[in-house]
């Protein structure tokens, strides 16, 4: 019987402070696509990943960015126990993601995931 994992993505696991961001932004590395924009910072002082998502004005009005970052956020949940530990994930939604579905999404988060190296698999 296979290993049951936990589909839960709590606040723990998020980014949430604009410093956290920020930090990302200075000491990471970026993989830019068309929909997306990854930013990558391996944090050693940290179990596990914590991820985080932008949503900024240009997708639209706050119902667009809020289906664009619940759909975010549900691509990372699915993923989650492929992801390496202590990594800072942090997810832009580029204006082009207002318009994608969530499997164009998916298939460029993981597409910059494997090209970030931040997937165990």
């Amino acid at each position: 019987m296979p290993a049951r994992h936990s589909l839960s993505f709590p606040k723990s696991r998020r980014l949430t402070r604009a410093s956290e961001f920020e930090r990302v932004r200075q000491e990471g590395r970026a993989h830019r696509g068309g929909l997306l924009m990854l930013g990558v910072l391996a944090a050693k002082e940290t179990r596990g990943f914590r991820a985080g998502f932008v949503t900024s004005r240009r997708l639209g009005g706050a119902v667009v960015r809020n289906r664009v970052r619940r759909r975010l956020r549900e691509i990372v949940r699915k993923h989650q126990h492929e992801i390496v530990d202590a990594e800072w994930i942090v997810t832009i939604a580029r204006a082009n993601a207002a318009r994608a579905t969530y499997h164009q999404l998916e298939d460029e988060w993981l597409r910059l995931a494997k090209r970030a190296s931040i997937l165990a698999s």
